[in-house]
């Protein structure tokens, strides 16, 4: 079944893409909380930081600069940046360290947690840990599998994500 490519996202997606990622930013500012506020405080500016440093130098590129993609990025970065080349998009090549930034903002809370449950355990912050995890992996696996590259009309142009997430199968979609 050929999937397809949305030129505007439903607001829904937009709405549940970027609940996922707040959710797990605030777990993970309330798990480091247990070492105090500046550790939270830290936290949610390095998640910030991401999402700043992801409209500079990549939604610049994207097809959807200035148009509503899954996560909102594209219409908020055409309001801060002139949009780039989506050649440029498609010509980026990543690879798994790439993600080692953005994979930081489940592995310090998650790690923080660990030694918080060994230090003084508690069945909420167990709990919120087991929350962190399937969102982190599960919901992200689900809003941008099933969500967003499956529809991603800068996918069937050239994406690396979806290259790597999902091989040469990238420009037809995301396996099931």
């Amino acid at each position: 079944m050929e999937q397809v490519a949305y030129d505007r996202y439903p607001p829904w997606v937009v709405v549940l893409s970027n609940v996922l990622s707040i959710s797990i930013w605030i777990i993970g500012a309330y798990i480091l909380s247990g070492f105090g506020l500046l550790w939270s405080a830290l936290y949610l500016a390095y998640c910030i930081w991401l999402e700043f440093r992801l409209l500079r130098h990549t939604c610049v590129d994207c097809w959807y600069h200035g148009r509503q993609c899954a996560f909102g990025k594209g219409r908020l970065c055409g309001l801060l940046f002139e949009k780039g080349d989506p050649a440029v998009f498609a010509d980026r090549q990543i690879g798994w360290k790439d993600l080692v930034p953005d994979l930081m903002v489940f592995l310090i809370p998650f790690v923080g947690g660990i030694v918080l449950v060994v230090q003084r355990f508690s069945v909420s912050l167990a709990l919120l840990l087991g929350a962190l995890l399937i969102l982190s992996f599960r919901g992200n696996a689900l809003i941008r599998g099933k969500l967003a590259y499956a529809h991603c009309r800068q996918r069937e142009m050239g994406c690396p994500a979806a290259l790597l997430f999902f091989g040469k199968a990238a420009r037809e979609g995301p396996r099931p």
